[in-house]
């Protein structure tokens, strides 16, 4: 249930411009709850295609270009949003950058408002700019965090209560990205473009090429199955390496040594990865460096796949396994990064399930990322915080 002062409340929250990016979406998704709420919601920024959206439900766009690094501008937008606070009667301003925060940090100071910040992904090193901006992210009354692992390193560099942090997943689109609205055509369709012989299982690898994301692993733990016997069985490696075409063609070096090439297919791009995963009986998520938030494995779980992937970052969080849970309550496997003959076993273990605990593993994936990534429970869980500050319980 909604805190009893937030309706009536005015909340204005800032990104970088309302182009079709995440904050964007993140911001969009929690003025549509303050609207059903009964607060009033105002988003700052830039022109993009998410005004009309925003408008359509109801909200309110104010043009503001906050994305500016220079110190004497963020003055001057600091002067501006102090006079949009005071003449709208702004209850709470929730910036979801580093630069937006500095400007918001003293117009909310000076005009009482309540300031909330959303710092993206991890801490930066001490000598870069961006650590400077993170500064300002840190000084919100509240800080939300991409997971317990990111907030864990916001406190430990900038010092913060853990009353004054929360952990928030960004969301994903659990309507878009759910099983039950990807027809049998689409994933016809999609075997057939990629050769997937009749009868045989796919497991998947989705994510850029890049040695952050370890596909190289893959290909030496696919070469440790064929040796071991495994047959019919195909390995979709789908992401761009154009970011990094020296790592995306050793890649194809390494398939092409190590004769595995008639199972492992590498996909450039997929225009439909909801009907990928659904085909897949298996995600793979290789991950050799941490990550704040790993979106992949999220949608994967949203399609009701069970996931292997590394023990590393926020993946702990997303994948449940033993030994941190009961084994029937596991959504996949955690494996040590970088290790082929552990994601070997890892996938072996999991083409080996039976039926019933293969549903029921994809039921349960796919109910945990309803209730941590959906739209409506992250927006909840936003609202929750500025529910609790108007009620002075922060």
């Amino acid at each position: 249930m909604l805190a009893r002062r937030l309706p009536g409340a005015t909340v204005l929250q800032i990104v970088p411009s309302l182009a079709d990016k995440p904050e964007a979406r993140a911001a969009v998704n929690v003025a549509s709850a303050l609207l059903r709420s009964g607060a009033r919601a105002m988003i700052a920024g830039s022109p993009g295609m998410l005004v009309g959206q925003l408008q359509a439900l109801g909200g309110e766009w104010v043009r503001f270009s906050g994305s500016t690094r220079n110190p004497i501008k963020l003055r001057s937008n600091g002067r501006v949003l102090s006079n949009l606070i005071a003449g709208e009667r702004i209850d709470i301003v929730h910036a979801y950058s580093g630069p937006l925060a500095r400007s918001a940090y003293g117009a909310a100071h000076d005009t009482g408002a309540w300031l909330i910040t959303s710092y993206p992904g991890a801490p930066s090193p001490r000598m870069k700019l961006a650590s400077l901006y993170q500064g300002a992210l840190a000084r919100g009354q509240q800080v939300i965090a991409e997971s317990e692992y990111a907030a864990e390193l916001i406190k430990q560099r900038h010092g913060i209560p853990p009353e004054r942090i929360a952990a928030i997943p960004p969301s994903i689109d659990t309507a878009r990205f759910d099983p039950g609205a990807v027809g049998g055509e689409r994933m016809a369709a999609l075997r057939h473009a990629w050769g997937i012989r009749p009868g045989w299982r796919v497991i998947l690898v989705p994510g850029s090429l890049d040695s952050a994301h370890s596909q190289m692993t893959v290909v030496d733990a696919v070469r440790i199955l064929v040796n071991g016997g495994m047959r019919g069985v195909a390995f979709v490696i789908v992401g761009d390496g154009a970011d990094d075409e020296e790592h995306a063609r050793a890649i194809s070096e390494r398939i092409e040594a190590q004769g595995i090439g008639g199972i492992v297919r590498r996909i450039r791009n997929c225009p439909d990865m909801p009907a990928a995963y659904a085909i897949a009986d298996l995600a793979i998520v290789p991950c050799s460096e941490p990550a704040t938030f790993n979106r992949i494995a999220a949608e994967a779980q949203a399609m009701g796949k069970p996931v292997v992937t590394s023990g590393l970052g926020d993946l702990p969080e997303t994948v449940l396994a033993p030994p941190r849970v009961a084994d029937e309550e596991r959504t996949g496997w955690l494996i040590n990064p970088s290790d082929p003959i552990e994601l070997a076993r890892a996938v072996a273990a999991a083409l080996a399930l039976d039926g019933p605990v293969r549903q029921a593993i994809g039921t349960r994936s796919r109910r945990r990322a309803e209730n941590r990534f959906s739209p409506a429970r992250v927006a909840g869980a936003v609202l929750a915080i500025y529910a609790s500050l108007l009620e002075g319980e922060r």
